[in-house]
């Protein structure tokens, strides 16, 4: 099992800038990517962005791509989504998620392509 804790959710606003993070434990030799999701109420789980752990190469949803980052610190286990320009669609809770990958390129995208998750962080952008 592997177990996520996010942190860094809170109110901003728009324009304003955010850094999530997600710091993985247990057997994480197990996976190899990281993930970000969010959700609002009554719409599907959507993903941002995914990174592979050992090549640090990342990939992101066009709705968020020139606006946020994830990094990661392999020594802590923890990723990191930096949000700049923050907009009132931002408004969701962030979820973290680790995997197995076959291929960080095509794959990663999808819920169902995570193995574990984080309980989640609210970001509220007000406008």
């Amino acid at each position: 099992q592997v177990q996520l804790v996010e942190t860094g959710g809170g109110l901003v606003q728009a324009g304003g800038s955010l850094r999530l993070s997600c710091a993985a434990s247990g057997r994480t030799y197990s996976t190899n990517a990281m993930g970000w999701f969010r959700q609002v109420p009554g719409k599907e789980r959507e993903f941002v962005a995914r990174v592979g752990w050992s090549s640090g190469m990342t990939y992101y949803s066009d709705s968020v791509k020139g606006r946020f980052t994830f990094s990661r610190d392999k020594s802590k286990n923890t990723g990191y989504l930096q949000m700049n320009s923050l907009k009132p669609d931002d408004t969701a809770v962030y979820y973290c998620a680790s995997g197995r990958l076959l291929n960080i390129i095509t794959m990663g995208k999808r819920r169902g392509d995570w193995d574990y998750w984080g309980q989640g962080t609210q970001v509220t952008v007000s406008s």
